[in-house]
């Protein structure tokens, strides 16, 4: 099989190119620029947007995986943050999609978010039939992408799409590193009193997910929620996170209601609110209709990104 992978130079991308490779398929990235390396068959295709360049790329291509994304900010500094996500992960999704319908293409896996759903839970997990409630401008535009993609691949281009959690495992970036260096620095964390849970999903098993998409006969059409299978609360993960760097966790037991009043004062409220909340995903749906379930232990894939970031310390690579 043929996969064409888009974000192939991503944090989820390089990783997905391996396993797919592993699996004994043929893998073209795409990538916006010749200076960037990806450990596949490269091919150029500028920024992802309404005018994108697809014919080459998808040349001879029987699967596509599109991981290509404007990814969600903290602070965003365009003049309109919805219609610079839409550009993006709405008019350059459903542009792909057109394209790779044209071209005969067979599958396509849209990996889009478990934040369409919303920002919480509360008193059960998200399923996928529960309406999604996006609550930003990232999640808005994954989920107006949801909704054009079927019209899109109508009958020739079966349709798979995958609704992850936060994503952690070797090379992440953002909040989760942001969380990394300062256990492994031995900052005091007013994180002790927080009583939440929320699914996670290590790079790998997402991977894994995705092979199983690209491949199995039952994802056609299907939508899935998927996660490592076992949600820890905030303590539980600083307390894992420092295990696995052999250095002492240091949560300081601070109200949770406290806590958000003083990031309020400091323009942090929506971080530290993503720190206190609870967001669970139940994934039953991927094991009964893929027989899909999570390679790698929560336990075995922070150890794994914990080993990587000490070692990318040691080597000055962050």
């Amino acid at each position: 099989m043929n996969v064409l992978v888009t974000g192939a130079n991503g944090f989820v991308g390089r990783c997905l190119c391996r396993v797919l490779r592993e699996s004994g398929m043929r893998v073209r990235g795409a990538v916006r620029s010749a200076i960037e390396t990806v450990d596949s068959d490269p091919v150029v295709v500028g920024d992802i947007g309404a005018d994108t360049p697809w014919r080459s790329a998808l040349d001879g291509i029987d699967a596509v995986v599109h991981l290509a994304v404007r990814v969600h900010v903290m602070r965003d500094t365009a003049l309109d943050p919805q219609a610079a996500f839409d550009a993006v992960n709405l008019h350059g999704t459903t542009h792909l999609a057109q394209q790779a319908r044209a071209a005969g293409v067979k599958r396509f896996v849209f990996v889009s978010s478990a934040k369409v759903h919303g920002e919480s839970t509360t008193a059960r997990p998200y399923t996928e039939d529960q309406a999604p409630q996006p609550q930003d401008p990232y999640a808005i535009s994954k989920w107006a992408a949801e909704q054009a993609l079927p019209g899109i691949a109508g009958s020739d281009m079966k349709l798979a799409i995958l609704r992850p959690p936060l994503v952690y495992g070797p090379h992440v970036r953002g909040n989760f590193l942001a969380l990394l260096k300062a256990v492994q620095r031995g900052w005091p964390l007013p994180l002790g009193a927080i009583d939440n849970r929320r699914s996670l999903l290590y790079v790998d098993n997402l991977a894994d997910a995705i092979l199983r998409c690209v491949t199995h006969p039952a994802a056609a059409g299907a939508t899935f929620l998927i996660s490592d299978r076992q949600d820890l609360s905030t303590p539980e993960l600083v307390r894992a996170l420092a295990a696995s760097l052999e250095v002492r966790a240091r949560l300081i037991d601070l109200p949770p209601g406290i806590l958000r009043a003083a990031a309020t004062l400091i323009g942090r409220r929506a971080a530290v609110e993503r720190l206190t909340g609870s967001l669970q995903l139940d994934t039953s749906r991927i094991a009964a209709s893929l027989g899909w379930s999570p390679p790698i232990s929560i336990s075995a894939g922070l150890h794994a990104t914990a080993r990587w970031y000490r070692q990318a310390v040691r080597g000055a690579a962050l």
